[in-house]
């Protein structure tokens, strides 16, 4: 079977794909909402019971933009993963829940080809699932987070240590 020499080096490269994939998600998700106009959001969510759905349509819209472009650019990972799990949560509960688990849902075969329902919570929790792994395992290399910390370290490594008596 196929041996890393290192575990740890790869390891910590891990983060960096689930950063790309769920970040442009987000972002993708988020602008789709933003350039199709809010309004048409904030209708599906009065459907659904909602309240205040305009205000719920911005909220969510930027919260997909922000924290996408955040998770992209592995910034403030772990703050930012609370509001993005949490809409993740809702739409779990109040859209997709009702349609099972799978996110393909094939209902029917035309000449076409193959016709889709909508999606179950699957995605909701693959989401979720790496959004938790990055708060675990943090934003990894190539990220703010990650240069952040080394500023702080290099910061603390400056400081002289105080001695008793001031000598």
């Amino acid at each position: 079977m196929f041996k890393l020499s290192s575990e740890t080096l790869w390891q910590k490269w891990a983060p960096l794909p689930l950063r790309l994939i769920i970040g442009y998600g987000f972002l993708a998700h988020g602008w789709a909402k933003l350039s199709r106009g809010p309004e048409g959001f904030a209708r599906l969510l009065e459907q659904i019971g909602t309240p205040l759905p305009g205000v719920m349509a911005w909220v969510s819209t930027f919260i997909e933009i922000l924290g996408g472009l955040a998770i992209l650019a592995g910034a403030f990972v772990a703050a930012v993963s609370v509001p993005l799990i949490v809409t993740m949560l809702v739409a779990m509960f109040t859209v997709h829940l009702r349609y099972g688990f799978s996110a393909i849902n094939t209902i029917g075969l035309t000449a076409d080809g193959p016709q889709f329902g909508p999606p179950g919570i699957e995605v909701n929790l693959l989401y979720i699932a790496c959004l938790v792994a990055l708060i675990l395992a943090g934003a990894g290399p190539f990220s703010i987070d990650r240069l952040l910390a080394r500023s702080k370290r290099e910061k603390t490594r400056r400081v002289p240590e105080a001695t008793c008596f001031g000598t």
